[in-house]
């Protein structure tokens, strides 16, 4: 039988600063995630989000994953994570005056 796959975008046109964390997304059914974030305008070079795991969608901590937030608009960086339970999310924080305005995917397969 063919894996079942979803994509769901979680961050559409959103800008980050300061501290920030995506939606929260239940994905219990899947065995893995690919996590995607794309930079529509960028001024956080060198900055990371975190991916974090929760059991209920409200207490929230590291699952030990960072994506890398792309430098350029228009560029793409990713992870894979499993092994994350059923509630995912992106969390970080940006210095003060820097922003990133982006979307940002998960790839969920069964």
């Amino acid at each position: 039988m063919p894996r079942q796959v979803y994509t769901a975008v979680v961050e559409r046109n959103v800008t980050w600063e300061g501290a920030f964390a995506t939606e929260p997304y239940e994905a219990g059914w899947a065995a893995e995630a690919l996590i995607f974030i794309r930079a529509l305008k960028s001024g956080a070079s060198g900055h990371s989000a975190a991916v974090q795991i929760s059991p209920d969608g409200i207490h929230w901590l590291d699952e030990g994953t960072r994506i890398s937030l792309p430098a350029q608009p228009d560029k793409l960086t990713s992870a894979r994570v499993t092994h994350f339970g059923n509630w995912l999310r992106l969390a970080g924080e940006l210095r003060p005056g820097q922003t990133c305005t982006v979307m940002v995917y998960f790839v969920l397969k069964d």
